[in-house]
């Protein structure tokens, strides 16, 4: 678990503002606030608001030894301390009266402010919509002979339906004339409900019943229900009762009447492993595996033979991993494969005989090396390398299957994928190749692979102008080089919308230690053809940002960039280190602990690179990023304030030093293996230097969107409410600090898709508007 983001961008819940606005005289904002202003609010003022800034109140923060706390290993003995006067508006029960009426103040003082881009929201939703085939059908896949699963939408629900067709033949999609059976109807869950997060769905093995986790609140902690399949469809939230209440991640079934799940502790991180009978109460539950280390977090999994339950514990540099033999029992104990050393990680799975296939940074393979291992004695000294490990060959995943071998990575800044033929159950190191694709920047990655019996591999496939295709790629095909050896399985439907009016290009900036950095753009094609000759004439430009914890924000299709591309803007990904475009070590070695810094230096050196020749000016440039992208965009704001015109911090996880000092909030001990521990000489310094909200300072700033969750567990609402405080209190412009606290849900917003689309339209509204671009035409036809 990470301060992630919700794919590319973010958005939050909306509906109707309530009647206790009205001295806002905002009487019809569909689009905007909502119900993140609620009408017990009492003390709205009168007139206008002014810009929040809320009360300062005597607080000291402690970094160092604390009694009764895991302040790490390497504490300050001499404890030191930091003022925090707006520490007050933390509020772990979310339940402070005087802390609710200052988020609904902020929400208020939103609304205000973008009253007038009522009109532009309106225009952005429908044009969102008119790209969206509202009614459809996601792509199946095949499982166990049997059937074939997917989830469909329908015009005008919130939520999808998650189906299931048999299989008639040798068919590799569902067949028109196959019966349809509605597993569970998510918008009959979510009824009454403000927020609905369905986590996951499974089967049973013998495909009678069906397991889903649900979030209510958006804080990530779930409830488990099991029903006979044909009861599904009528079931809601308020007439379900739960099998189990508050777990976390995923659940797997051992057999038709066990299942297999993890429990949170009080920080909500995942640490012990328990086996359920059906039918039993949760007091009868046996607990096979418990993690003690507060870095560590624990993950559950059946192996794609099925035969092995695999138990993993990992933190950020180390990692653990347990199996057990299901065909002998459920019941058995946990048998270990390498106890944990610090430092080494691994990943593995079951090769479908007689051993495991493991990835895994063993002998400083900082982008990991690919070995084998027998079951029957899996320890480190058994390990042997199937393929020389490559420096310039990132593997993320390897997927294993009766023929054939998947493995998923990175080279050259791209994802790619290789194959390897089995054999007699041996791998043939000698048949490794890479699959290759026709457009220059693209993101590819396999899919949903259930059958481990099959000739085919499922793939996804897309680029900055391509719509996300997911397809069969016929193994025996592509061993001989056929160019037939695709088959198209479904093409995202993209509406009003024409691939050939755009291009996309790679461009690469000089960070100021002289490293490239890689730059994905897309634009219209048409963009420049009335410029004079020569000449390029600079033009709006969106720069979007990440840069943590290895993710990687790849050149795919992203439906949601249209508005701004139809508007004639410039949209830009910046891949800085921390995350992984170029390699583990683009993470590992450059872009955490104590080299965090050049995440935020790479992405001014983007910004710079786009202004120096000539695509944008500050005055026409925006950026986003979202949670520990946040972080991105409160460090460059502070940094260099002077280059932008308008920033949208989603989420932002902007007080690093208070966050990572307190063991108690969620996510911080394990995270000390990304940021550093300010508890500790090592780190508190270089961390207090980039932290943002540490960092706010008397000079000018650009116009900031701010939006958080009430309910969020991985960036606390506190967070950015502090930072806007501060902000206005100091900054010397008459740029706006705009927020809006969604007090219904957490870190990933609005489970509701239409929700979900309003929530973007009304960040690109504020864009927009700051750009200058509140008027102008788009080329979209709605």
């Amino acid at each position: 678990m990470l301060r992630a983001y919700r794919g590319l961008l973010s958005a939050e819940t909306i509906s109707q503002l309530r009647n206790s606005v009205a001295t806002c005289s905002l009487s019809n904002f569909q689009l905007g606030y909502g119900n993140f202003i609620s009408s017990s609010y009492t003390t709205m003022p009168k007139g206008p608001i002014p810009p929040p800034i809320a009360a300062q109140k005597d607080h000291r923060v402690l970094f160092g030894q604390k009694e009764g706390e895991n302040r790490g290993t390497k504490p300050f003995k001499n404890p030191r301390f930091r003022s925090d006067p707006w520490f007050w508006l933390r509020d772990d029960e979310r339940k402070s009266e005087e802390v609710m009426e200052h988020l609904k103040l902020e929400n208020a003082y939103g609304a205000q402010q973008t009253e007038h881009l009522e009109g532009l929201r309106e225009v952005l939703y429908k044009e969102h919509i008119s790209h969206l085939k509202e009614t459809d059908d996601g792509p199946s896949y095949p499982s166990g002979g049997k059937f074939f699963y997917y989830t469909r939408q329908v015009k005008g629900l919130s939520y999808g339906l998650h189906c299931r067709k048999p299989i008639l033949g040798d068919e590799r999609v569902p067949s028109d004339e196959a019966p349809e059976e509605i597993l569970l109807d998510v918008n009959k869950i979510a009824e009454g409900s403000e927020h609905c997060d369905v986590g996951c769905v499974r089967v049973s093995p013998d495909t009678s019943m069906v397991a889903y986790t649900v979030d209510f609140s958006g804080d990530e902690v779930y409830d488990l229900f099991v029903i006979e399949l044909g009861q599904s469809v009528n079931t809601t939230a308020a007439n379900m009762k739960p099998e189990l209440e508050k777990i976390v991640g995923g659940i797997v079934w051992g057999d038709d009447s066990t299942i297999f799940y993890l429990s949170p502790d009080a920080t909500k991180r995942p640490y012990q492993v328990w086996r359920h009978k059906m039918g039993t109460s949760k007091s009868e539950d046996v607990k096979i595996f418990e993690e003690n280390d507060e870095q560590f977090w624990v993950g559950v999994h059946k192996s794609r033979s099925e035969r092995f339950l695999l138990v993993q514990a990992g933190s950020s540099e180390t990692s653990e991993a347990h199996f057990v033999d299901l065909e002998q029992s459920v019941e058995n104990p946990l048998q270990i494969v390498h106890a944990r050393e610090f430092g080494l990680r691994y990943d593995l799975d079951h090769d479908g005989y007689d051993g495991f296939v493991i990835w895994t940074n063993k002998d400083k393979a900082v982008n990991n090396r690919l070995m084998y291992t027998p079951v029957s004695s899996p320890a480190i000294s058994n390990w042997e390398e199937i393929i020389p490990y490559d420096e310039n060959r990132k593997i993320d995943n390897v997927e294993l299957f009766q023929k054939f071998v998947a493995i998923e990575g990175r080279m050259g800044g791209l994802t790619r994928l290789w194959l390897l033929d089995v054999s007699g159950g041996k791998i043939s190191p000698e048949t490794f190749r890479q699959v290759e694709f026709d457009e220059e920047l693209y993101e590819v990655g396999t899919w949903v692979n259930k059958d481990f019996a099959t000739d085919f591999l499922r793939i996804h496939y897309s680029s900055l102008t391509t719509p996300t295709r997911y397809m069969d790629v016929n193994i025996e095909l592509e061993k001989e080089g056929n160019p037939d050896r695709d088959t198209l399985i479904k093409e995202q439907q993209v509406l009003n919308f024409d691939r050939d009016l755009y291009v996309c290009k790679r461009v690469f900036a000089t960070a100021p230690d002289k490293t490239q950095i890689p730059i994905s753009i897309v634009h219209l094609k048409s963009l420049y053809e009335n410029d004079p000759d020569g000449e390029t004439i600079p033009k709006p430009c969106y720069l979007y940002g990440y840069g943590s914890y290895g993710v990687c924000i790849d050149p795919g299709f992203h439906r949601m960039f249209l508005p701004y591309l139809d508007r004639g803007m410039v949209c830009c990904i910046a891949h800085v280190r921390g995350g992984g475009e170029m390699g583990q070590y683009w993470y590992e070695e450059q872009g955490k602990y104590l080299n965090k810094r050049n995440t935020f230096s790479d992405f001014i050196a983007c910004a710079e690179h786009l202004v120096d020749n000539g695509v944008t000016t500050p005055e026409m440039l925006g950026i986003e990023g979202r949670s520990a992208g946040g972080l991105l965009m409160g460090a460059v704001l502070n940094m260099r304030p002077d280059l932008f015109k308008v920033a949208v911090a989603g989420v932002p996880f902007v007080d690093c030093m208070n966050t990572m000092s307190d063991p108690s909030i969620p996510l911080t001990t394990g995270e000390w293996e990304e940021w550093g521990n300010p508890n500790e000489y090592k780190y508190f310094d270089y961390m207090l230097s980039y932290s943002p909200y540490d960092n706010v300072r008397e000079q000018d700033y650009p116009n900031i969107l701010v939006t958080a969750g009430l309910h969020d567990p991985r960036v606390a609402y506190w967070e950015p409410a502090k930072w806007a405080s501060k902000l206005r209190l100091l900054k010397t412009d008459e740029n706006e600090v705009v927020c809006k606290f969604d007090l219904s849900s957490g870190h990933f917003s609005a489970s509701d898709r239409y929700k979900y689309i309003k929530e973007k339209a009304f960040d690109q509204a504020y864009v927009l508007d700051k750009l200058g671009l509140a008027d102008k035409e788009s080329i979209s036809k709605l």
